[in-house]
């Protein structure tokens, strides 16, 4: 989960003028969309999605499977093509609030600095989505990503938008692949610091601490 600050490491300083033009059509769009009716709540209601909200489903079971504690394999690349730096981290994960959420409090080392950092992850049962929020030592923000699970690969795919260090958005990805019961692996994808493209910019391959 700390591939979210190298992230912004990882963006650099250009920006380009013809991305910085306001799109009046697309702002033109949204304010003519019609604004939905209002749906009344009742006290009838109220109680049934209430009790939906706070249910813990299958969903959180599967987020539930990550509790313990994990020793991380972590390999870095600045850019497309750039050679990989290596290092380890240790993630500490438990589950809180009754099964809602997987709280992570992550240790390691970036770029030769000591790094902490923190996530939780659930599972919105009114929005149907995945959700992680990710802060840390080497910056003032928060990361919000969403996303979905896949049964048959294993895997949840979580994006997400962020400020890169040129001032523009930038788009983040991350796939969580969870192999077995004790091994998982982490992907996190950017925007190549050079082209914007994206790429492949950190791997976490993690095994279970017994």
């Amino acid at each position: 989960m700390f591939a979210a600050t190298f992230l912004l490491v990882a963006c650099n300083n250009e920006k380009k003028a013809d991305e910085t033009k306001t799109d009046v059509t697309s702002d033109k769009a949204s304010e003519e969309k019609p604004k939905e009716a209002w749906i009344p709540i009742d006290s009838a209601m109220m109680d049934k999605a209430w009790k939906e909200n706070m249910t813990v489903g299958e969903q959180h079971k599967i987020l539930a499977k990550s509790a313990g504690t994990w020793t991380g394999d972590v390999t870095m690349w600045m850019g497309e093509g750039a050679p990989p730096m290596k290092s380890t981290s240790t993630t500490v994960t438990k589950t809180i609030y009754g099964g809602l959420y997987q709280e992570s409090m992550h240790k390691g080392d970036m770029m030769g600095m000591p790094f902490e950092g923190k996530s939780t992850m659930g599972y919105d049962n009114l929005k149907k989505e995945y959700f992680s929020t990710w802060i840390d030592n080497m910056g003032s923000g928060i990361y919000v990503m969403t996303g979905t699970w896949d049964d048959a690969s294993k895997k949840l795919t979580l994006t997400g938008t962020t400020k890169c260090m040129n001032g523009q958005d930038a788009t983040m990805k991350e796939v969580f692949t969870m192999t077995d019961d004790n091994n998982q692996t982490l992907e996190m994808y950017g925007p190549d610091p050079k082209t914007g493209k994206e790429y492949k910019n950190m791997e976490i391959k993690y095994t279970r601490k017994k």
